[in-house]
């Protein structure tokens, strides 16, 4: 089956998502410190390095998300690139409960939310904030890095479940 829209129409959507439904993606998590100073975070599939000079990531957050605005407002904030063991964690910050963090192993550093079962955490302090259609873009300089050793949770065709091994092979 092939899905195709003309754009110029303004009815790309559809075929637009699925197109984007196959390009494989990292997951990962991204929190911050609410003002009422409970944590928030959410899962995004929408993150990239961005520069290493300064090293910054991008990330992008939908505008319905519940965390949005205490990003676009943050001084500081984690991202957590998940592994293949952690489909739970993703599922969780995916979702739209209440308390996210209540069954996760978490900790603070500093005033950032930090997951402590995530193979990458970086520290970032937020550097830009931009809008664009129902998103918004947030670029963070990192501050910290830790990198584990760890498969990686990989999203494709809408689906947590992908698991790539070294030689590329998706194992399930």
């Amino acid at each position: 089956m092939t899905a195709t829209e003309n754009v110029a129409t303004g009815a790309p959507v559809a075929a637009f998502t699925d197109a984007m439904s196959r390009l494989v993606s990292g997951l990962a998590v991204v929190t911050t410190r609410q003002e009422t100073g409970r944590p928030c975070g959410l899962l995004v599939s929408s993150i990239c390095s961005y520069s290493v000079d300064p090293p910054s990531v991008l990330v992008v957050v939908d505008h319905a998300s519940r965390c949005r605005e205490p990003l676009t407002h943050c001084a500081e904030f984690g991202v957590h690139v998940l592994g293949s063991a952690q489909e739970r964690t993703a599922r969780t910050f995916a979702s739209r409960g209440a308390d996210k963090f209540a069954e996760i192993g978490w900790e603070w550093d500093g005033s950032v939310p930090r997951l402590c079962a995530a193979p990458i955490y970086l520290r970032c302090t937020a550097s830009a904030v931009l809008d664009h259609g129902d998103h918004t873009i947030l670029i963070g300089e990192v501050t910290r890095a830790e990198v584990r050793e760890a498969e990686p949770l990989v999203f494709y065709r809408r689906l947590f479940d992908w698991r790539l091994r070294g030689n590329g092979v998706r194992q399930l």
